[in-house]
């Protein structure tokens, strides 16, 4: 459960060191408020908690960021460099299945799972939550909704977007 955790926040962060402290921080609070709690209950509990500490690391991050603008804009703030964008690409070829010694089938399947990752990045973020719940995760709607604080029909809206969005991004890497 770990890793897939890391794999959502990576995804929903763009940088691993950042990814690290948002797992952490989860399974800390899980921990630190819910250790009485059934065990059956704590993978829907860390799912929520593990959401809402991502988006709570976006609203610290767009406070930042407008901190640096700012701070930028008056020259006061010359030495605070931008965040790395490329610090954290999420290297997607770890969850790819064998493939054949095909290079050519390698070539396809390698520049698939590069724009497969470079959409993900684009998907506004609880479009991206969503898709990565229900379908990397496998959760029911019901547990994704539950798991992001939100409706069913909010998770359908916004996995039924992102699957849009997703095809026309990915239109020439069909088979």
């Amino acid at each position: 459960m770990e890793q897939r955790a890391y794999r959502l926040a990576l995804i929903a962060t763009g940088n691993r060191d950042d990814a690290l402290d948002v797992v952490q921080d989860a399974m800390l609070k899980l921990a630190q408020k819910y250790a009485g709690q059934d065990p059956q209950e704590w993978g829907p509990l860390f799912h929520r908690i593990l959401q809402n500490t991502i988006m709570d690391w976006h609203r610290r991050q767009k406070v930042r960021n407008s901190w640096r603008v700012f701070l930028s804009a008056t020259g006061i703030g010359k030495s605070i460099d931008p965040p790395d964008k490329c610090a954290g690409t999420v290297e997607l070829e770890e969850f790819r299945t064998e493939i054949d010694n095909n290079p050519a089938l390698k070539l396809i399947n390698e520049r698939t799972l590069e724009a497969l990752d470079a959409a993900l990045h684009r998907l506004p973020l609880r479009q991206q939550q969503t898709f990565l719940l229900r379908i990397w995760e496998g959760m029911s709607v019901a547990e994704t909704a539950e798991a992001m604080n939100c409706s069913s029909g909010s998770v359908k809206t916004h996995l039924s977007r992102a699957m849009k969005t997703l095809r026309d991004q990915l239109e020439d890497h069909r088979l």
